[in-house]
């Protein structure tokens, strides 16, 4: 019962999403914004993804399909996160690993350009885990700036700019 029940889900969270992009429009722009007040960094998927240190339970309704209450709990619950594995290991104590991937669709962990591993550098598109290592072997960065002249060199233009909205303070 339990296994169908999560096929429903998913396949209503499917045909959401489906609908979402088709009705999205044909030429998204690559929106950031850095405004601490607001916690949506739009990327160039037109997908606004929530910062999980500062997300609001009522951001988190609206943006992911078919999300719960007690899922804003359990989110919230956690932080702050320090690492995408943190949210991975934590939210999969209650979803699947499928799930888990999909909520990552949705939000993002903010990025210590001094501490952050490997796994939680590759949220930033365009980013294999190579180059997060290469980026990772460049420590200390002095400066965001110095970190971000790094990263230039393995991300395009557009992907920079997404990234400049996940550094941390």
């Amino acid at each position: 019962m339990k296994r169908t029940l999560n096929l429903i889900f998913l396949s209503l969270l499917l045909i959401t999403t489906l609908a979402a992009c088709a009705t999205a429009p044909s030429n998204p722009a690559s929106s950031t914004s850095n405004n601490s007040s607001s916690s949506a960094v739009t990327t160039s998927s037109n997908t606004a993804k929530l910062n999980l240190n500062t997300v609001t339970g009522d951001e988190l309704l609206t943006a992911i399909p078919g999300f719960s209450s007690r899922m804003v709990r359990e989110f919230q619950e956690y932080r702050p996160y320090v690492s995408i594995q943190q949210f991975r290991r934590e939210i999969g104590k209650y979803v699947s690993d499928a799930q888990v991937a999909d909520y990552e669709n949705y939000v993002y962990v903010p990025i210590a350009i001094n501490d952050s591993d490997a796994a939680t550098l590759q949220q930033i598109p365009g980013l294999d885990a190579s180059e997060a290592e290469a980026l990772m072997t460049g420590r200390p960065y002095a400066s965001t700036d110095e970190f971000i002249a790094k990263l230039n060199g393995f991300v395009s233009t557009a992907e920079l700019e997404i990234a400049k909205t996940y550094l941390g303070d």
